[in-house]
């Protein structure tokens, strides 16, 4: 059984991004699957999607609500789970067969995207991980004994499991992309050349901005003295595949 896993509290993403990326995962893999989805808020996410609780993490605000929520999955048994999942962030937009995903090197523990923006550092992002549920618990563990110097060390929780975690693998570099770095052409291009899509993409994500419904759309939220630069034209092809 494929297991996927998906995180949404508070109210940054609205419950249609949830089902927008079950429907990408339903079109995408082949035989059963499990999709869970941790939230404290079910409304309006489509019943195909099991929700249960989304757990909590004991360190103070405003990071408890933060991605460093997410290191709560590193505890024995996260809201009951177990064995091997495939993480996605809610700010994907899957565009072809993910099942390389969950057979990839299946001893490993953990495999994540690189994190296109820091090349060379040898960090993950974790829009894209599968982790093995309590092969890792000193992370959070060790979050919970000093969060404060946790906090003052790692300027994110991507960069904390990547420098803590005992063994990291990364997917192959064509599986996994950013679009701010491998589908938007460099500038002056972006002015006249709409962003595109690698053929040899499987997940692209979008982590900070813009969101697959602004890149839709060609719009790039920022600041005024940004935006000659942080220009895109729209990227027709995210409507393709971010849909239910």
């Amino acid at each position: 059984m494929k297991q996927i896993v998906c995180m949404k509290w508070g109210k940054k993403y609205p419950a249609s991004f949830v089902n927008k990326l079950y429907g990408m995962v339903s079109r995408n893999v082949s035989g059963d699957f499990r999709f869970v989805c941790l939230t404290d808020d079910a409304n309006g996410i489509r019943q195909e999607v099991e929700c249960l609780s989304c757990p909590e993490i004991n360190i103070d605000h405003p990071n408890r609500n933060l991605p460093w929520r997410k290191i709560s999955l590193w505890g024995d048994k996260p809201a009951n789970l177990s064995g091997d999942w495939l993480f996605l962030d809610l700010d994907v937009v899957i565009t072809s067969s993910i099942d390389n995903l969950f057979s990839y090197c299946p001893e490993k523990t953990f495999i994540v995207m690189y994190n296109w923006n820091q090349p060379g550092k040898n960090i993950g992002n974790t829009s894209v991980y599968r982790f093995r549920v309590a092969s890792h618990t000193y992370l959070l563990n060790n979050l919970l004994k000093d969060p404060a110097g946790i906090f003052s060390e790692f300027p994110n929780s991507q960069t904390y499991i990547s420098r803590s975690i005992q063994e990291i693998t990364f997917w192959p570099e064509e599986w996994c992309i950013l679009f701010k770095i491998q589908c938007i052409p460099p500038m002056p291009q972006r002015w006249w050349k709409a962003p595109f899509l690698p053929a040899t993409a499987k997940v692209v994500a979008f982590p900070g901005s813009p969101n697959p419904d602004e890149a839709l759309d060609g719009t790039w939220p920022c600041k005024w003295h940004k935006k000659w630069y942080k220009h895109i034209l729209p990227a027709k092809w995210v409507g393709e595949y971010w849909h239910e």
